[in-house]
């Protein structure tokens, strides 16, 4: 009762925020009113409904951001980013630990470390992001850290707003200070080196505004998938995936499916949060990011999720890149591209930490790690020999999405199942079969593969685009020779 209770505030508070949201781009726009009262208003919104939906618990919050911004002023740019990285994850992970082995184990959908997590990657993106404007030098640093790099210490106010603002104080997405600041102050996307806004009527520069149309679709989308998860999710229950009479009397090929659907069933909840989260942001005039090319201006810049390349992943790596993408930016700005030793398994790691201390999270991310290696050798080794034809292509598509969705789904269980017995009946009842197999191709299968130092940042290009580049540029060689 308590939780649905917490579910049901949260619903409110965020479609109040959307509300919010309008009358803060239409009566405190950066043209009518200064970025002090624009911080001030969005910060005191964003502590209202954190109080209202978590009571005095959201005072961690507060505790939170004032440690790590006193660590900010006193310690030195050097190791700025180290310090934060540990208290904010720190003090993350005593939060969970407390909620879930003292206070309220299972109870996961409407807690106050949801809104933490989101926090602390907004701390140490900042802290990494002043490090890299302060303390390194030019050459030093990806083409993305250098655009997102910051030269001034933020004020109080600043930082408060931008980790507790009310458009994202629930749940998210994170985004850059640097985007958050443009956005504050009436200059979005001016700091991103992109084509700048286009012109009309002479010299006058049109100023990007929310697309209706595309708001109606995201908020219409919040509401089929909020539909679809109260009508669909309770037929099929996670939990029958290890109950006894299941397995004993289901052939193996009906347990993958259901266990394909049981999870196909959980993503809508996620689906609804992170659009209407999407839809908030750009209600308010955020999330801007540069134009398509037939000139309609993109409002994608902190979009958290793309649901059809999602659903129609044809790798392990492409469901990841397009599902909780601003989180998957964030491990890679702060992880997978500085860790100098073992990049890939340090980032699940480290998100297995920020997710939570249910032990379910760590079989996930631990078994994600095998999946994307092998994941990785295969596609490295096999996918050009399907590129010759549109004919092979298209099998190589459909074998590929179909283990894709497989592998997701055998991976994440044990993220919703969260314990160490019921996760680990599913996988010996199964053989360990996708660990044992992904283990194999991964030692089998050689994959020759650069430091994500010396890669190009691909954080503005889904991965989708640029397998379609490639596809592209096969087809061309493949015709001239």
């Amino acid at each position: 009762h308590i939780n649905r209770t917490k579910c049901v505030n949260f619903v409110v508070c965020q479609l109040f925020a959307l509300l919010m949201a309008f009358w803060f781009r239409l009566y405190l726009h950066p043209s009518k009113t200064s970025p002090f009262i624009r911080h001030v208003v969005a910060t005191l919104l964003g502590l209202y409904f954190a109080l209202f939906c978590f009571g005095w618990y959201a005072l961690h919050f507060l505790v939170q951001s004032g440690i790590t911004y006193g660590i900010m002023i006193l310690a030195g740019v050097e190791h700025i980013h180290k310090y934060c990285m540990l208290v904010a994850l720190g003090y993350l992970s005593l939060c969970q630990i407390t909620r879930v082995y003292v206070f309220d184990y299972g109870m996961y959908s409407a807690d106050f470390t949801g809104p933490m997590m989101v926090i602390t990657q907004k701390i140490t993106s900042l802290a990494f992001e002043i490090h890299d404007g302060m303390a390194r030098k030019e050459e030093q640093l990806t083409m993305n850290q250098k655009m997102l790099a910051i030269r001034r210490m933020p004020s109080l106010l600043e930082y408060f707003s931008y980790n507790c603002n009310f458009m994202g104080i629930l749940a998210g997405p994170t985004c850059s200070y640097k985007d958050y600041i443009a956005f504050i102050e009436g200059t979005p996307y001016s700091h991103r080196d992109h084509e700048p806004s286009r012109k009309l009527k002479g010299s006058r520069h049109s100023e990007p505004s929310p697309n209706v149309s595309g708001l109606i679709r995201k908020l219409a989308m919040c509401f089929l998938s909020l539909m679809l998860f109260l009508s669909v999710c309770k037929v099929f229950p996670v939990e029958r995936n290890i109950d006894d009479d299941f397995i004993a009397n289901t052939p193996f090929y009906a347990q993958v499916v259901y266990l394909y659907l049981s999870m196909l069933t959980t993503r809508p909840k996620y689906y609804f949060v992170w659009t209407l989260a999407d839809a908030i942001n750009n209600a308010a005039g955020f999330g801007f990011n540069g134009y398509h090319p037939d000139g309609t201006a993109r409002w994608d810049l902190i979009s958290n999720l793309r649901i059809l390349d999602i659903e129609f992943a044809t790798s392990f790596k492409m469901f990841l890149d397009n599902w909780n993408i601003q989180t998957s930016h964030w491990l890679k700005r702060v992880c997978y591209e500085r860790c100098p030793y073992k990049p890939t398994a340090a980032t699940f790691l480290l998100s297995a930490m920020w997710h939570g201390a249910y032990p379910g999270y760590y079989l996930t991310f631990l078994t994600g790690i095998v999946v994307t290696l092998a994941a990785r050798a295969v596609r490295h080794n096999v996918r050009s020999h399907f590129l010759g034809s549109p004919f092979h292509k298209l099998v190589y598509d459909i074998i590929t999405w179909a283990a894709t969705q497989i592998a997701i789904c055998y991976t994440s269980l044990p993220f919703v199942l969260l314990s160490v017995g019921p996760s680990m009946k599913f996988y010996r009842t199964r053989y360990f079969c996708i660990h044992i197999g992904c283990a194999l191709l991964a030692l089998a299968l050689p994959v020759k593969r650069r430091h994500p130092r010396e890669q190009s940042s691909t954080d503005l290009q889904s991965s989708a685009e640029q397998e379609q580049v490639t596809d592209s540029e096969s087809s061309q060689k493949h015709k001239a020779s």
